[in-house]
């Protein structure tokens, strides 16, 4: 009997050690001290196989696993939990078992293998409904209603989340209670029952406050807010989104709780240090007087007290760090949730903008088109001015559509940067050159002040730097009506081969109030409505400007006076060099005196399916005296090249059954001479890489201007004859 007592001591005392170990490895986890738990689970796993105690073992494997999915060890994970269930299998340890088939399905879940996530929990169910565990079996159901959630499968979620409602009824478990109910108002939200929603919410809410379940409560106001936001109750969503954020400002002000707690301790701490040296002393003097037992029950009593406010600071520290992890654990998902929706709303923006401007392009070419033909055909004096209306609709209508692109493209980032030698100089003065007419119809002059000691010779992307400068210089022309314009380019700093020039544009035009210079730079801002109805303007000019000087890595600033004139402060960093590399260019062969070259036998198949567009392409080469016939569709354009002896091939991109793109691919595999234009409505710039590869000989975008089709085409077969000669 005495040894069996002896060795049940043992027992106990090693689970007891065990029991710390899991205690420790626990809070560690919560502190993110994931490598002193690891540490003690390795200890605690030794000291369970060492005595043989199965139970334990099979337990700190399943917490091994939990630490080793945290730290995003996902193999490893499966191998702990694996072993994990293989020991709790053997010794019939139910419980045990279930709640590890649970951690094994967070695992897939968190890893996106979602059908395997819900088999292993279905086996956690499974062994939870047969042991009577329905507290575990209700957890297990909320789980499963989340990957419900992320596969969209809303009634599946809604199903499983009644079970988990019905199971915390019948048996007062009023945490998943409130949990699931919350979620089930969310699952209604999304279904569009905004009012089954609300019920289900409010009821959950209650049991929340009740029980002061302060991470429920939080989810539970923002779903609030997003109901009443959909029922169009602006007020009282916003009212419960002030309630959300005022709870997650509480929720995070644990953290500082948590350091005075900290600092408490410490303090207490270092007290009691004091109090022990003093306590040393007078026993030593005790020792002299005889009085060592009296002493030793006084120290006795000390630390009996010191021990037990520590402990208990400890132990209330230790709630406040748990807490304050479960809540940061929250925000963290909420945080990658809302990094989703923002990244799925740009994708969302993009794909919207790609679409519409095609869909835009495409009777874009017909206003444009048919008012060029109109014009051309002799019309009526009075019929003059109406179509030389509806050309400039069109004209700026197209104007508006490129400025929203670039606005995309530089607010998603994808503007790329083409560096290339160039003459600044050179630049400034073409930009001046066809800007030119513009300034003079308004009896304005431009005037170029370039800094003599400046080198005329730069490496940047000159296209963008044109961009700014024409934009910045037709604002003054807009705005300054018999007066000057003046463009100085100086240096302003010098570093190395890189220096930063100021441009200034400067006008003594109608100038910008103070209180509109503050939104100037803003998307659609501009002076004033009266502005904008008598020089026109969209508004979105110096709102690109910007975002092009800030991807330059430049600066951009104004000064203003109403009535006396604007002056635009530009400043790019730039590379200088003494050396001018002209890059060889294309000769232009184009004449408009087409006949000068030999159309004779030119046949142009046009592979178009809008009809309007068929009728304005085939009147264009009809005015060229070229030959053509016209099919609406890629696969039928494919047979007519094999059978027909055409010289051009004139496609479009969006066609039913095959595409553009594809239909070109078909063709060079039997034809590589024949010359194939991309005839487009799509945005060319993103896609240049995907139509080259496949095939086409230049590209065309519409709505086009009459005079660029027939140079593009013209040049085209210029170049296909080479017995040509051009006068």
């Amino acid at each position: 009997m005495s040894s069996q007592r002896t060795a049940g001591k043992d027992r106990a005392l090693v689970d007891a050690n065990i029991d710390y170990y899991i205690e420790q490895a626990q809070l560690n986890i919560n502190k993110h001290n994931y490598y002193e738990a690891k540490q003690q689970l390795i200890k605690a796993i030794k000291i369970a196989v060492d005595a043989d105690n199965k139970k334990k073992e099979g337990v700190l494997y399943a917490l091994k696993a939990k630490l080793k999915l945290i730290v995003q060890q996902e193999d490893s994970a499966i191998t702990s939990i694996n072993r994990a269930i293989k020991i709790q299998e053997s010794i019939s340890d139910y419980e045990n078992l279930g709640k590890s088939y649970k951690i094994f399905g967070h695992i897939y879940s968190e890893n996106k293998e979602f059908s395997k996530a819900l088999d292993k929990y279905n086996h956690a169910k499974s062994i939870f409904q047969n042991e009577n565990l329905n507290e575990c079996l209700g957890l297990v159901l909320l789980s499963e209603v989340k990957i419900h959630l992320k596969l969209n499968d809303l009634e599946k979620a809604k199903a499983t989340n009644e079970q988990a409602i019905l199971l915390a009824r019948e048996n007062g478990y009023f945490k998943t209670k409130s949990d699931a109910l919350v979620r089930q108002g969310q699952i209604y939200s999304l279904l569009g029952d905004n009012k089954k929603a609300l019920e289900f919410t409010q009821e959950g809410i209650k049991i929340a406050k009740e029980n002061n379940y302060a991470r429920i409560l939080n989810g539970a106001y923002l779903n609030l807010s997003e109901i009443n936001n959909n029922i169009g109750n602006y007020k009282a969503s916003n009212a419960y989104l002030k309630e959300h954020i005022k709870l997650s400002d509480s929720l995070r002000s644990i953290n500082h709780e948590k350091l005075y707690y900290d600092q408490k301790v410490e303090s207490f701490i270092n007290s009691k240090i004091e109090e022990n040296r003093k306590q040393a002393e007078e026993l030593k003097k005790a020792e002299n007087k005889n009085e060592l037992n009296t002493f030793i029950s006084i120290l006795s009593v000390a630390l009996i007290i010191m021990l037990s406010l520590l402990t208990l600071s400890l132990y209330r520290n230790n709630n406040i760090r748990i807490k304050t992890n479960n809540v940061l654990q929250v925000k963290n998902k909420e945080l990658v949730t809302a990094k989703e929706k923002a990244e799925l709303a740009t994708k969302t923006k993009t794909n919207f903008l790609s679409t519409i401007t095609h869909e835009l392009r495409t009777p874009l070419y017909a206003v444009t088109g048919l008012s060029n033909l109109l014009l051309e055909e002799n019309p009526k004096p009075e019929q003059i001015p109406h179509l030389k209306s509806l050309k400039f609709s069109g004209d700026y209508l197209l104007t508006f559509i490129n400025d929203i692109l670039q606005i995309n493209k530089i607010e998603a980032n994808k503007v790329e940067f083409e560096k290339e030698v160039f003459n600044l100089k050179d630049k400034i003065n073409n930009i001046i050159l066809a800007l030119n007419n513009s300034a003079l119809e308004n009896n304005s002059q431009i005037h170029l002040e370039y800094d003599s000691k400046l080198s005329e010779n730069f490496i940047a992307d000159q296209l963008k730097l044109s961009q700014i400068l024409i934009n910045l210089i037709g604002n003054a022309i807009k705005f300054t009506k018999n007066g000057d314009i003046w463009i100085r380019v100086y240096k302003i700093n010098q570093n190395d081969t890189t220096c930063t020039l100021r441009f200034e544009i400067e006008d003594n035009g109608i100038g910008i109030s103070q209180e509109k210079q503050n939104n100037l730079f803003d998307s659609f801002a501009q002076g004033s409505v009266q502005i904008n109805r008598m020089y026109g303007g969209t508004g979105l000019g110096l709102y690109i400007v910007k975002g092009l000087v800030n991807l330059l890595k430049g600066k951009i600033y104004l000064k203003s006076e109403l009535g006396k004139g604007t002056i635009f402060y530009c400043e790019i960093p730039m590379e200088y060099t003494t050396k001018m590399e002209v890059p060889e260019k294309a000769p232009t062969y184009f004449s408009k005196d087409v006949e000068k070259l030999d159309l004779t036998g030119v046949k142009i198949l046009i592979v178009e399916d809008n009809k309007i567009n068929q009728m304005i392409t085939k009147k264009i080469l009809s005015k060229l005296n070229l030959d053509c016939d016209v099919i609406d569709n890629g696969k039928e354009a494919v047979k007519l090249v094999k059978t027909n002896h055409y010289k051009v091939v004139l496609m479009d991109i969006h066609m039913p059954g095959i595409s553009g793109i594809e239909a070109t691919k078909l063709i060079r595999e039997f034809n590589n001479d024949i010359i194939i234009i991309a005839l487009t409505a799509v945005t060319i710039e993103d896609r240049m890489v995907e139509f080259k590869n496949a095939g086409f000989t230049d590209i065309i975008p519409k709505p086009f201007k009459q005079e660029e089709f027939e140079k593009k085409l013209y040049n085209a077969l210029a170049l296909q004859n080479s017995n040509t000669k051009l006068v």
